[in-house]
């Protein structure tokens, strides 16, 4: 192509071109080796389901995708060609051969061959192939339902990125990392942390919900639930399918306390980052936002909305993605303010993946601060706060289970047949498909410890306030867990903190 021409010269119409065809921005399109473009991949990364998972998910499974690819270029191959014995060879050099020096995980290996088996199971289903090259074997769902799952999966699944906090090393990362304290429990002089309350509040979401980063950090204010005149311990509300990764709708729990926090971030620092922007006018500038004039229904809400153009349209809050919740606009006292939760100090929604780099900067400052006073000091990942919360969980609805009711063997029996197990209570909280996930993966450290033995030591019952002595003998166990299992980051006892 000569100089100075543009490497799209002649193609002024391509988004039209691509919108014709369903290519939208974000979707990825491979190269083979020989600079060709596979048809039936394209149909299948633009057209199929696989268009309605999670942003991150489709990166990493479009990742995974290159490797097998290349693979099995490498025999002379292309995907629609491969066998069985070629995917057991994959698995074998991903995993086990000494010729690969980057060698993956069981974890990671999963997750390949979910990518893999999605992308086989379309192509079988479409007769654009005629055998499947994934085997397959039989397992039991969450709902005890017979679900079919790859036969490779790996069963040694524990990932070196799986860590857990105890809730009182997620209290100390906290107050260090995102409220400026010092390693004696003191408010630092001249802390000036950027957006601490609303850090503080979506951090204390995720560690009591469980929620994914993208599911807690695409919240519109009206699905938060509200503080009741009635005291409560914990609030419910509902994560819509669209933000969800298994696509399906989950209710969620959230401790009181972080209700508040949530709704003294709203009521102060997010009303007054929403005056600046509404003094400056940046709201009247986006290139999109739909304005919402009123919602309908109860179970199933419905948003009515009114773009800049005048179009009106509605969206199921169950099927508002994260793009469009960005979009979305209430009309409040001095004009317009974002239905998005979080946002910046711009007065504009905060970026889910944002959250990574505030994470980031905390666990820097709880290791300079706390350097030379501990021997490891707490760090912190949006994703290690889900799993804290189930090992927590577990621990709970264990031993709530077996001793603060009293329960008698029978009785205990009967209870696990009436309600569910822990393990599957956890499940269900976590929004889990297959328990296997949420016992080798989420709560490695206790999936093969006797915890109902090591519950069952006799328990003192003082007089007085049973919450305080369950909580303490919760801590006291979850200390004992973090003492025997790697992984686990708990308070290191020499260390003064603010109770």
């Amino acid at each position: 192509m000569p100089d100075g021409v543009p490497v799209l010269a002649g193609f002024g119409d391509l988004a039209e071109r691509e919108e014709r065809v369903g290519i939208h921005p974000g979707d990825p399109i491979l190269l083979s080796p020989d600079y060709r473009i596979d048809e039936l991949l394209c149909l299948y990364l633009c057209r199929s389901s696989f268009v309605r998972l999670m942003d991150s998910t489709k990166e990493d499974y479009t990742e995974d995708y290159c490797l097998l690819f290349d693979f099995l270029w490498l025999r002379g191959k292309s995907w629609i060609e491969a066998t069985a014995d070629d995917l057991w060879d994959f698995e074998d050099w991903r995993t086990r051969s000494p010729r690969n020096p980057q060698k993956v995980g069981g974890a990671r290996w999963n997750r390949g061959l979910a990518a893999f088996a999605k992308l086989y199971s379309w192509a079988t289903k479409s007769e654009w192939i005629a055998v499947n090259p994934v085997e397959m074997r039989q397992t039991v769902g969450r709902y005890g339902e017979a679900i079919e799952v790859p036969a490779g999966r790996s069963k040694n699944a524990k990932s070196s990125n799986v860590h857990w906090l105890t809730p009182r090393a997620f209290r100390q990362w906290v107050e260090v990392g995102l409220r400026g304290y010092g390693a004696d429990g003191v408010p630092e002089p001249g802390w000036a942390g950027r957006m601490e309350d609303r850090n503080v509040a979506f951090a204390e979401l995720l560690f009591s919900s469980g929620a994914r980063l993208t599911e807690g950090g695409s919240l519109l204010t009206i699905e938060v639930p509200r503080s009741a005149l009635r005291a409560r311990r914990y609030y419910s509300g509902r994560l819509a399918k669209a933000v969800t990764k298994s696509k399906r709708p989950r209710t969620y729990y959230v401790a009181a306390p972080v209700v508040g926090l949530i709704e003294g971030y709203s009521e102060s620092m997010r009303a007054a980052a929403v005056r600046r922007a509404q003094a400056k006018g940046r709201y009247d500038s986006l290139p999109e936002r739909k304005l919402v004039t009123r919602i309908t229904g109860r179970r199933k809400k419905v948003l009515h909305w009114v773009d800049q153009d005048g179009v009106i349209g509605e969206t199921a809050l169950n099927d508002a993605t994260v793009e469009e919740r960005m979009t979305l606009f209430t009309e409040g006292p001095a004009g317009p303010e974002p239905l998005w939760l979080w946002l910046n100090e711009s007065g504009l929604p905060f970026h889910p993946e944002s959250w990574e780099n505030v994470f980031r900067g905390a666990s820097k400052r709880c290791e300079k601060v706390l350097a030379g006073v501990v021997s490891e000091p707490p760090f912190c990942t949006p994703h290690m706060c889900r799993h804290s919360m189930a090992l927590y969980m577990l621990v709970v609805l264990h031993h709530i289970v077996d001793l603060r009711m009293g329960l008698t063997p029978e009785e205990r029996r009967d209870f696990r047949l009436l309600y569910g197990d822990p393990w599957r209570m956890v499940q269900d909280l976590l929004g889990h498909a297959e328990l296997e996930t949420t016992r080798e993966i989420y709560l490695a450290p206790v999936s093969d410890l006797q915890l109902r033995s090591l519950l069952a030591e006799p328990v003192e019952v003082e007089e007085g306030d049973g919450v305080t002595v369950t909580q303490k003998r919760v801590t006291d166990l979850l200390t004992r867990l973090a003492q025997e299992s790697e992984g686990i980051q708990d308070l290191e006892e020499k260390l003064v903190v603010r109770q």
